[in-house]
């Protein structure tokens, strides 16, 4: 889990450079809006997912798995379809490395959630 906490703060970092314009080779101007307001609201949930997984909250883990599997299907996007340069790119690595960490986190999430803390129902029994 320390790991997937660590990938999850380096990513909101990556994001939160992005929105901020300070990373070389992130989102051009051509982006379209929506996949910008994605990126974007990488820059919370991110590290929001880092924060559950810290805690060992199993909403950290479902938060992660859909974060990293829709950032992998984004990235795709924005490198195979708006990015018409051929063959290998920085950017292609990247997706491709996103990718293997969706597919880790996914296949290992049945084996680690019954080590964290599940959510609490709020009700009349306890």
């Amino acid at each position: 889990m320390i790991a997937a906490v660590c990938v999850f703060a380096y990513g909101g970092i990556v994001h939160l450079g992005d929105v901020l314009g300070v990373r070389p080779g992130g989102p051009s101007p051509s982006t379209p809006v929506w996949l910008m307001w994605y990126f974007t609201s990488l820059t919370v949930f991110d590290p929001l997912a880092a924060l559950l997984l810290a805690l060992r909250r199993l909403e950290g883990l479902v938060l992660g798995c859909v974060v990293l599997a829709t950032d992998a299907v984004a990235n795709g996007y924005a490198n195979y379809v708006l990015d018409a340069a051929p063959g290998i790119t920085l950017g292609r690595i990247g997706q491709a490395v996103i990718t293997v960490l969706a597919v880790a986190l996914v296949t290992a999430a049945p084996r680690v959630a019954p080590w964290l803390h599940r959510p609490r129902r709020r009700g009349l029994l306890p």
